[in-house]
């Protein structure tokens, strides 16, 4: 079971702790799990099942061994994945890489959505098997955050000292540009431990056990103050139309004189610093990412009838009220609703996680508006006694 405090429930400690002294700073490593501490997740078997009935298409699983590189040709066939290639490659000592598996396994998607409200970003996850004492990727570093959920098995890892520092989003490891510093933190991971690993700190790992290993690396995908200014200043070129005008003609020229254009550019920059805002930017990140969530609609069809007597309650979820002069407007993760007869009240009472039974809401729209939240998977039924 999945403790409301993900991250105490994964390293040990509370959320604040983490925030404050290891995000973006410094790795922690938690090896006081037990054993199937993550089967609530995951477990060996049901990885090979996951392998064995899902629609496998391409990029959803890769083969890696750090002595040699595996050309995907050799276990894609066209848009498919060929599974008993995937199978031989494992049994030759290639690790199974299984990318993205929370978009077809409804526990690993819960634990997405927990995480994701904690550090409202994006998490992925890349889960990895590699057989007894080998090695599935050479020294490299990520260009985002991970935490490590050893499953099954054991793994050695090592942390080396010169990390890069706050690599891009998107920027991909090109192999070693720069020699990794020296190691300066050593691990070894067995079942129900967990590892934070900050963006930019080169690392390795390998088997060292004489069963399979089994681990989970949870991604954070998150946004950066330069997202957020380079929407603010977005929104400035937009409303201002002295920024949607054209450079001068010539201006690639190399021999093109340009004092006019920096005179210009220094006007324009100075207005940026006195129009950027704050709120607009954040708010326009924030309902993007809430917008690309993705639902949790688990009962959604089962219970889709409403018990006028039933007992419900809104699931634990991203979303934002907001209320104008003709509508109350509700955004969650794969929808928005707008409802122009039903009170705010109401509204904020269906949707502030306190169990209530639809008799006692005592309103002519709340049939209709659990109706449409449960088809968008923000409520469920819930049995036993109102709390």
């Amino acid at each position: 079971m999945i403790a409301d405090d993900v991250l105490d429930w994964m390293i040990g400690i509370p959320t604040p702790r983490f925030v404050a002294d290891h995000y973006e700073r410094a790795p922690l490593v938690h090896t006081r799990g037990g054993d199937g501490r993550f089967d609530a997740l995951l477990t060996l078997t049901r990885l090979n099942d996951r392998i064995a009935e899902l629609d496998l298409r391409a990029g959803m699983i890769e083969l890696a061994n750090a002595q040699s590189p595996i050309p995907r040709s050799d276990y894609e066939q066209g848009d498919f994945v060929d599974r008993v290639a995937v199978a031989r490659g494992y049994r030759q000592g290639a690790t199974i890489v299984f990318n993205q598996l929370q978009h077809s396994d409804r526990r690993m998607a819960a634990f997405c959505r927990q995480l994701e409200r904690v550090f409202s970003c994006h998490i992925q996850t890349n889960t990895y098997l590699t057989p007894p004492a080998e090695q599935g990727f050479r020294t490299h570093y990520d260009s985002h955050d991970v935490f490590i959920l050893q499953v099954a098995g054991s793994k050695n890892w090592r942390l080396y000292g010169d990390p890069e520092d706050s690599p891009f989003r998107g920027e991909r490891f090109q192999g070693m540009h720069r020699p990794a510093g020296e190691p300066v933190l050593e691990f070894t991971l067995n079942p129900g431990d967990c590892a934070y690993i900050p963006r930019g700190y080169y690392h390795d790992a390998v088997n060292v056990g004489s069963v399979p290993s089994l681990h989970i690396t949870v991604g954070l995908i998150v946004r950066t103050w330069a997202d957020l200014m380079l929407e603010a200043v977005s929104q400035v070129c937009v409303a201002d139309p002295n920024f949607r005008r054209a450079l001068p003609p010539g201006y690639a020229d190399p021999s093109a004189d340009r004092t006019a254009l920096a005179a210009t550019f220094d006007r324009l920059a100075a207005t940026l610093a006195g129009q950027v805002k704050l709120e607009p930017a954040i708010d326009t990140i924030a309902e993007a990412f809430i917008r690309s969530r993705e639902p949790d609609l688990t009962g959604a069809l089962v219970d889709s009838h409403i018990d006028p007597q039933g007992t419900y309650a809104a699931r634990t979820s991203l979303h934002t009220i907001t209320e104008t002069d003709t509508e109350v407007r509700v955004l969650a993760p794969g929808c928005e609703f707008k409802f122009g007869r039903a009170p705010l009240s109401l509204i904020t009472r269906i949707l502030d996680g306190t169990p209530f039974r639809v008799a006692d809401l005592d309103h002519s729209e709340a049939l209709d508006v659990l109706g449409r939240m449960m088809a968008a998977g923000l409520i469920e039924r819930r049995d036993g006694k109102v709390g």
